[in-house]
């Protein structure tokens, strides 16, 4: 009778005394989360709960087990307890990075409710994402070192390994040049505020949104939804466009090439009935004017404004069609054409028209 109770209490009681350990934290989260409405900490928190308890099962049952007495495990007890152990530092990486995490979106959570910046709310959003990578794979690492230590044989080539450590790692670092390139690139564009998570950037002639920022790789998120995937190291190495630094509002341009005889007034009247008949026109400027001139047409330049990138591509595209629109219905004189008359001459000249036309056609 003992044999079949003394494992049922001591399997059980660790079972039962880590659920009922795993309840009042969360009930105390809870409540914590219900008074402190200000921040989202506590009920991130409750997150932990699952590592929690495998975290504290694992240690009552590593702290036990050789109490239980099982015969049938009697012959296997080193190996179980080195499954044990594995078991507890993994799942107490797993819990740290839960607890770092939940730490670092709280974090940002309360700059975000309280900042109207756009601007450092990316940049703040950027730097949280490339931290939360960085904790997540120093505790992986520090976690898989700790499972081999647990091992004898790890332990006893410990001194080589330190002995040999110098040359390892110059030739780790020749092999792994790129990639440790890579890994400093990301952490000087979270840190340096070069480019974040959301901005819209123009990279090899292609315009999107960065997507995602790791700390090897970014994504760019074109207007036609493809992806771009390249390595954090060209935007530290190579030039390229940020049109949401310093402020997401943006200011576009439409240009007409129109005759000569084209009603500019009336052309910047239209513009701005146009321009308030457009939600996404933000009123903060526009104007009208021609901006250079050819043998045959000239080159009138309409400017508009928008508070982001999307938006100005809109009012762009409707400037663009209903002036043309109004143009063709009201004033198609105002739209290039070639001329095929003769040339006028010079007063006092008069010329027959064979030579006129002859002279014309040497022009």
């Amino acid at each position: 009778m003992e044999n079949v109770l003394r494992p049922l209490i001591v399997i059980g009681g660790s079972v039962v005394l880590t659920l009922l350990v795993g309840w009042l934290v969360d009930v105390m989260l809870r409540r914590a989360d219900s008074r402190h409405t200000e921040t989202p900490l506590w009920g991130l928190l409750r997150r932990c709960r699952l590592p929690l308890e495998v975290v504290l099962c694992t240690a009552l049952l590593r702290a036990t087990f050789r109490q239980a007495e099982i015969g049938v495990l009697e012959d296997h007890k080193t190996g179980i307890g080195q499954l044990l152990t594995l078991v507890l530092v993994g799942a107490s990486a797993w819990l740290v990075v839960r607890i770092a995490t939940a730490v670092v979106e709280s974090s940002y959570a309360r700059y975000a409710a309280t900042t109207r910046d756009p601007a450092r709310v990316r940049r703040v959003r950027t730097q949280v994402a490339l931290i939360q990578r960085v904790v997540i794979a120093v505790v992986g690492v520090v976690a898989v070192a700790a499972m081999l230590l647990t091992f004898p044989a790890m332990r006893a080539i410990g001194a080589s390994l330190l002995a040999s450590a110098g040359v390892l790692g110059i030739v780790a670092g020749i092999a792994a040049q790129s990639t440790l390139g890579n890994l400093f690139a990301g952490l000087q564009i979270a840190f340096g505020d070069m480019v974040r998570i959301g901005d819209t950037v123009v990279v090899d002639g292609e315009w999107g949104t960065v997507e995602e920022i790791t700390l090897t790789f970014l994504t760019v998120r074109t207007w036609d939804e493809r992806r771009i995937t390249m390595p954090v190291s060209y935007f530290t190495s190579k030039p390229f466009e940020n049109w949401s630094r310093g402020g997401v509002e943006m200011t576009g341009t439409v240009f007409f090439h129109l005759d000569h005889s084209a009603p500019v007034p009336e052309m910047r009247e239209k513009l701005h009935a146009v321009l308030l008949e457009c939600p996404a026109w933000d009123g903060r400027d526009w104007s009208l004017a021609v901006t250079d001139t050819s043998p045959n047409t000239m080159v009138v330049r309409a400017v508009v404004t928008a508070k982001d990138a999307d938006d100005v591509w809109t009012v762009r595209c409707a400037v663009r069609e209903q002036l043309i629109t109004w143009l063709c219905d009201h004033h198609p004189y105002a739209l290039p054409r070639i001329s095929t008359a003769q040339a006028a001459q010079p007063p006092g000249e008069h010329l027959p028209p064979e030579e006129g036309s002859a002279r014309t056609g040497r022009g």
